[in-house]
């Protein structure tokens, strides 16, 4: 597997997105936070990382998995947890291969319509797309938060009590 980032997939463009999601594996469940970004299938990277961005701030930053099988995203700049869906393997829409469905069918009444599926396409890094009523509507990307990177470890050695 490639190491790819959030800002390959944003210069990806539509053909890009689905050819990498038919071509890459469902990964295990993950669980706990990921961080979140919008995709626009069009208007190429000049319109895709300033939405991806606008909406990270505004609207949506990501989804919190349970070990149950469900999740909450997490919902504009104060990560307000809303918008439940259960969370299994099942065979994608877009080629009916195995794919990780997050399905807000039966238990969420503001998103009853909305489907996404997620494929991982590097390691922590998983690809989405967001069917609305049957039809593929955008993509979005799930990463893992880097555990140990160096301001993570900054931060913690900032905020160890000394003594």
């Amino acid at each position: 597997m490639v190491a790819l980032t959030e800002k390959d997939l944003l210069k990806m463009g539509d053909g890009g997105l689905v050819e990498l999601f038919r071509t890459s594996p469902p990964g295990d469940i993950p669980h706990g936070p990921l961080e979140g970004t919008g995709i626009v299938p069009w208007g190429g990277r000049w319109v895709a990382g300033p939405l991806a961005r606008l909406v990270r701030m505004a609207l949506w930053r990501g989804k919190v998995f349970d070990r149950a099988g469900y999740l909450s995203n997490r919902m504009t700049a104060f990560d307000v947890l809303a918008i439940v869906a259960q969370v299994y393997t099942g065979p994608s829409l877009l080629d009916e291969q195995d794919c990780i469905v997050i399905d807000y069918s039966r238990i969420s009444l503001v998103a009853r319509g909305v489907r996404d599926e997620i494929r991982e396409v590097s390691p922590g890094l998983y690809l989405g797309v967001v069917w609305l009523l049957g039809a593929r509507v955008c993509w979005f990307a799930l990463r893992v938060p880097e555990i140990g990177c160096e301001s993570t470890k900054a931060e913690q050695t900032a905020n160890r009590p000394s003594g």
